[in-house]
């Protein structure tokens, strides 16, 4: 849970001293919430005990075979339900102690709907559009809250997946946040900027004692709530065309992750001889450190990019 190192102090000093209603609020609230929910993963993890879900077949089974029809017809209403709880296991190695994937993307989904909601309805018109660098906005109406709750959960879990090895995912979110930054102060917003640059500067600190060996863990307390916070950020600046660039290596793991499950459902087949990728690179030989150095210089050539595209 070392990422209250980062989340704690971007909250209390945004808090303090760069509380703006209008922008810095709802953020910090999100960042809050996901690190809320990965916290209580982490604790479970530690002192929880070992959680098992109902086989979807049992599941079939006691809706013909149980002897009460109040509990027949629950399971029946259920079962949808219980689809996805089971579709959900794919995206994990097993149960485990902790939160559940299918727990984790329905919280992630209510902390990416208040963000929905707090940008299109509350933040005002302007910010129903969308920047296309090189030609105008665009307004995608109300197809823009699906996608800001898509993309607030794929880059929240995308940042969760990534922090796998001592100092990787810091090192990639201090070039993106100070990105951000930059990218904040250009398009004059000043409390956006203050709050990538508290971010920013937690991160170094953080992954100062987090590189190899680490003397810290982020934890998913850290990484969720980073990864929440990093999409909100690109969102109120009206740039999520450019998020793929700014979070490259993030979603490039969390692909990764999605190759390896699809094909080895359809096919029974690796693509990948671990996935998330950082892993396949450990295990055809590379060192942790040339791994994460590498991973850090891709980082930071699609950042730099994303922030000349933003710019025009």
């Amino acid at each position: 849970m070392g990422g209250l190192l980062v989340i704690v102090t971007v909250a209390l000093i945004t808090f303090t001293f760069n509380w703006d209603r209008h922008f810095t609020w709802m953020p910090i609230g999100v960042m809050l919430l996901s690190s809320a929910l990965g916290g209580i993963d982490d604790l479970l993890n530690i002192f929880g005990t070992e959680r098992r879900n109902r086989k979807l077949s049992q599941t079939l089974t006691l809706i013909r075979v149980h002897k009460l029809w109040y509990v027949r017809l629950w399971l029946t209403i259920t079962l949808p339900w219980e689809v996805f709880k089971r579709a959900a296991t794919m995206l994990s190695r097993h149960p485990g102690k902790g939160v559940h994937v299918h727990e984790k993307l329905l919280l992630q989904f209510i902390a990416g709907a208040a963000a929905a909601w707090w940008i299109f309805f509350k933040l005002g018109e302007n910010w129903r559009v969308i920047n296309i660098p090189f030609d105008g906005t665009v307004s995608l109406g109300f197809w823009l809250i699906p996608l800001i709750i898509f993309a607030v959960m794929f880059t929240a879990n995308a940042v969760n997946i990534s922090d796998g090895m001592d100092g990787l995912a810091g090192g990639m979110l201090i070039t993106t946040f100070g990105a951000l930054t930059l990218l904040s102060w250009i398009n004059d917003f000043s409390s956006m900027a203050v709050l990538n640059a508290t971010t920013t500067g937690a991160l170094i600190t953080y992954t100062y004692f987090n590189i190899k060996p680490a003397r810290f863990q982020m934890g998913d307390v850290g990484s969720l709530g980073l990864g929440a916070l990093l999409a909100i950020n690109v969102l109120v600046l009206k740039l999520i065309v450019v998020l793929p660039l700014l979070g490259f290596m993030f979603y490039i793991e969390a692909v990764s992750v999605l190759i390896q499950v699809a094909i080895r459902s359809l096919f029974g087949k690796r693509v990948f001889k671990m996935a998330p990728i950082h892993h396949h690179f450990e295990l055809k030989g590379w060192s942790e450190e040339k791994t994460i150095m590498r991973f850090w210089i891709i980082h930071l050539i699609f950042v730099t990019l994303g922030v000349w595209v933003a710019m025009h």
